[in-house]
């Protein structure tokens, strides 16, 4: 099958609200709709959040995720243009270098796009400096020398990014990085 017969198409869901429909701008953008039938989606402060008939009373335990209204928060940062809207990342996921947001799915999208990795998992690590640098781990596909590739990685970032997104420490991991349900082990 060649690439021109591959279609993508973007989902989008939470195990507190449900699977919404979603509809992609194109099947080369990260631009979607997302809603329908029992959803309802509004932006606050950058966060989207959903009106769900499907949505969860709340945690056990544990302070709601929910506003007073009954809209779920769902920690998500967006921007929007009408109905569509582009994922960043969750708020609670993005580093901070020197005053700079760093979206770690922005940083693994780039590093997937080379030869030889199979899965990339960004975080953030505290630094005294900065406030917090950029890591990774990464799992290869076939055996490479670690600092070899962390400089082979690092040059192919420097190509594709601002330096303060660049991934200043860099793991070679064996262990698989999702879990069964391709949930992302941290």
């Amino acid at each position: 099958m060649s690439q021109k017969e591959i279609r993508l198409l973007q989902t989008y869901g939470l195990s507190e609200v449900g699977i919404l429909r979603s509809q992609s701008k194109s099947s080369n953008s990260l631009w979607v709709k997302v809603g329908g039938e029992g959803y309802k989606t509004r932006i606050v402060d950058g966060i989207l959040q959903i009106k769900a008939e499907s949505a969860m009373l709340g945690y056990l335990n544990a302070p709601t995720p929910l506003t007073e209204d009954g809209w779920f928060i769902t920690g998500d940062e967006v921007l929007h243009k009408g109905d569509y809207i582009k994922i960043l990342g969750r708020k609670t996921e993005i580093i901070n270098v020197g005053g700079e947001k760093v979206y770690p799915q922005e940083i693994e999208n780039v590093i997937l796009k080379m030869d030889n990795v199979v899965e990339v998992t960004v975080y953030g690590e505290k630094n005294a400096i900065v406030g917090n640098i950029v890591c990774a781990k990464v799992r290869l596909d076939e055996n490479e020398g670690e600092k070899e590739f962390s400089i082979k990685l690092k040059q192919y970032c420097r190509n594709k990014m601002q330096e303060y997104k660049v991934p200043v420490k860099i793991r070679i991991v064996q262990q698989n990085q999702f879990s069964e349900r391709f949930k992302k082990i941290r």
